[in-house]
């Protein structure tokens, strides 16, 4: 095993990498972290990309521009056009993003989980009472984006966005560790609840892209509000916006998390399997 193998290893343990990543203080490194990704200096922007490469399998060879001003700038990379096809299906509801598929199925009135024996109710995440129950015995999937992933996250339909509600929170890790520790762990993390209505069915459909730490923002090109961690209020914001299907909707700052509800009857594509990875544009949900 090379030296740079067993430090992943050793990094890859559950206990060590939770201790690492959530006994600190996490909105201030998270804060920091932000900061520090945008300085355009080329030393720093090498260095930074260099030991980000030496710690994760990041593949850059997918970006439509390699020429990067800062490691933010490398985290919210674009890909080259045609890199993502987009299933064409109009009774497919596509990924919004590359990740791993954690948890999903379908809601049991309005309680799910985050992960194996950890379930939280659905009007904690949303908060609100009416929208979880138009996803009441729905059905749900947990899309987490690592590290090295693409960060930009897509329309899964043609469809409207019609309401965003932002709401501050903590920035606890996302990984399975962390999710088998923290109870309610997405209740209690930043996160942006963006709901969207299928442009010809009429279904609504709901994104949650929840924050997690070294995470410094969440961005919607369709509002002029930013959305992180120096805001101290809950923010509502009423919207109007059309989107294609595998249409842009917005990005992270970093990997994160974003759970998907839609309502009941709706079912998953062959591919949905808890631990697969699936990319922006592939077969996610049937509809009705």
């Amino acid at each position: 095993m090379t030296v740079k193998s067993r430090i992943r290893w050793a990094l890859d343990r559950e206990g060590l990498n939770f201790v690492l990543t959530n006994r600190i203080p996490r909105r201030l490194l998270t804060r920091f972290a932000g900061w520090f990704s945008r300085i355009e200096q080329p030393l720093v922007r090498d260095a930074s990309i260099g030991l980000w490469r030496f710690f994760s399998d990041l593949d850059l060879s997918e970006a439509n521009d390699t020429n990067f001003r800062s490691l933010h700038d490398c985290f919210t990379r674009r890909l080259k056009a045609g890199a993502r096809p987009i299933d064409a299906d109009p009774h497919i509801l596509v990924s919004p993003c590359d990740a791993i598929v954690g948890a999903h199925g379908k809601i049991a009135g309005t309680d799910l989980y985050q992960i194996k024996g950890a379930h939280y109710a659905l009007s904690d995440l949303l908060c609100d009472d009416g929208l979880a129950d138009i996803h009441r015995d729905g059905c749900y999937v947990t899309l987490r984006l690592t590290s090295s992933m693409y960060h930009r996250f897509h329309a899964p339909h043609d469809c409207r966005a019609e309401h965003v509600t932002y709401i501050p929170g903590d920035t606890w890790n996302v990984n399975p560790a962390a999710l088998r520790r923290i109870e309610r762990l997405y209740c209690k993390n930043e996160r942006a609840v963006v709901c969207i209505r299928l442009r010809y069915s009429g279904h609504p459909i709901t994104l949650v892209p929840v924050g997690a730490i070294l995470v410094a923002g969440i961005r919607l090109h369709f509002i002029d509000v930013e959305l992180c961690l120096r805001q101290t209020g809950r923010n509502s914001i009423a919207c109007d916006t059309d989107f294609r299907k595998g249409e842009e909707i917005g990005w992270f700052e970093h990997g994160s998390t974003i759970v998907m509800f839609a309502p009941d009857g709706f079912s998953f594509c062959k591919n949905v399997r808890e631990g697969a990875v699936i990319r922006v544009g592939e077969p996610l949900m049937r509809l009705p």
